[in-house]
């Protein structure tokens, strides 16, 4: 079959999306009819001169959407041709111009912290939306989550972060979570926390009366030793260490639980990112290692979107037991519509082709930001995971001041974070935190073009 697809490689478009784009865009001019079988991605693959990963994800979109189905043994075939359809990439909208506007002002963020929207298929979205509205509205609330997202959370972390939970509690994400499990801690308690670290949570802590203290991080992570002796808990992230974006070695995770058993310690894993790895399989989790000692938290933030406004707390019963009666004593309570959605995209399998897409676009961002760095002679820190990694700036071969770099990028409209506002304290160590899942490949094309401008 001679398909009419067109592939500009030179657009910021993921080809994936492109060949997703042509092939809609034959069927809704009748180049394809319901009922035709499409070519397998291997043979699509070698017409278009593509990998066959390239021809095998569009399918994979094609197939979440509705568009084609999977027939065991006979290959994919059109099922139907939606009236009034219109190709995606003319809904794209045109990327940003490099300069900045006159009179100065941000252009592009290259901030950390935000999801990768590009990467989220639309019509997936709608359907979980659409089957989120189904079920008649609740008259009584329902603080400690829904049972179907329960079940969805179950079978995400069992699939994808290797932990098998007895049970699950339903957050709103792990900021706010952090900040529920303050007030279970002892009053005036003492927390460890990662130097430099996640600010949110530390405020979080902080505004519930603990008091803090600062351990340092290093390029395998916590460094556990120097974790003062009296501490109530331990706060990390040790999958994907924020700000540094490095892994936390398994010698020192099993010194950090070793550490917890005998000092009854609880340790806060903050996996915000964890399902975001592409080089290998994460570490085992803290949590399934000394499941007794550990909270485990977990966000859809960060892999779907913050809209959803939901995530998920792995704990110790009696810990659990006593968040849920703290939450029937505040009225405290995360919002039903997030779950409904996030169980949505994970019945229909819609949750796992979307992790596959996020990850393979995640890794392709993160080359182009490698290759930038490369470019200008900067030095990169950090594993091949989540949605950020650390850039040292060097001119010939010197280190640049953090500040200076900041300033300069933010003069020609670049907005970039700092290793030196995560520190607590004085700054330790400096370079800059580059996040690259926001807004679309050309946005990021120009914000690191502009960035590393000698």
């Amino acid at each position: 079959m001679d398909l009419p697809i067109v592939l500009d490689r030179a657009s910021g478009v993921p080809l994936a999306v492109q060949v997703a784009d042509g092939l809609r865009d034959a069927a809704a001019g009748r180049a394809l009819r319901p009922g035709d079988r499409l070519p397998s991605t291997r043979a699509l693959a070698t017409t278009l001169g593509l990998s066959r990963t390239v021809t095998a994800a569009a399918y994979d979109q094609l197939l979440a959407e509705g568009w084609v189905e999977g027939r065991v043994g006979a290959g994919t075939y059109v099922t139907a041709v939606p009236a009034g359809i219109r190709p995606t990439t003319a809904r794209r909208p045109v990327a940003r111009t490099e300069v900045p506007r006159a009179g100065g002002g941000i252009e592009y963020s290259l901030r950390p912290g935000r999801p990768c929207i590009a990467a989220l298929d639309r019509a997936m979205w709608r359907r979980a939306w659409r089957a989120a509205a189904e079920p008649e509205p609740d008259d009584a609330p329902r603080p400690d989550g829904l049972p179907e997202f329960h079940t969805a959370v179950v079978e995400h972390l069992l699939r994808h972060r290797g932990l098998a939970p007895a049970d699950v509690l339903t957050t709103a994400g792990t900021s706010a979570a952090v900040a529920e499990l303050a007030r279970l801690l002892p009053a005036g308690a003492t927390v460890a926390v990662e130097e430099p670290g996640y600010r949110r949570a530390v405020s979080a802590l902080r505004a519930a009366g603990l008091r803090i203290v600062a351990v340092p991080v290093d390029d395998d992570g916590l460094v556990v030793e120097a974790i003062p002796a009296g501490c109530a808990a331990v706060y990390t992230t040790p999958a994907h260490q924020f700000p540094t974006a490095v892994r936390m070695a398994a010698t020192r995770r099993v010194a950090l639980l070793e550490r917890a058993r005998e000092e009854d310690l609880l340790v806060i894993e903050d996996d915000y990112d964890g399902e975001l790895r592409y080089d290998v399989a994460p570490l085992p989790l803290l949590a399934a290692l000394a499941p007794e000692h550990v909270v485990h938290l977990g966000t859809a933030s960060k892999i779907v979107s913050p809209t959803l406004g939901v995530g998920w707390a792995v704990a110790p019963p009696s810990l659990l037991a006593a968040w849920r009666d703290l939450r029937s004593r505040t009225g405290t309570r995360p919002s039903p519509a997030g779950q409904r959605v996030f169980a949505a995209l994970a019945a229909g399998g819609d949750l796992s082709r979307h992790l596959r897409r996020l990850r393979r676009e995640l890794r392709e961002r993160r080359d182009l930001v490698l290759a930038a760095a490369g470019r200008a002679g900067w030095c990169a820190h950090g594993d091949p995971a989540g949605a950020h990694l650390v850039l040292r700036p060097r001119v010939a071969g010197e280190p640049v001041p953090e500040r200076a770099v900041l300033a300069a990028a933010r003069e020609r409209g670049v907005d970039v974070d700092g290793l030196a506002e995560h520190h607590d304290g004085d700054p330790r160590i400096s370079g800059l935190v580059v996040g690259y899942a926001a807004g679309s490949r050309a946005d990021l094309r120009a914000a690191l073009a502009l960035l590393t401008r000698g």
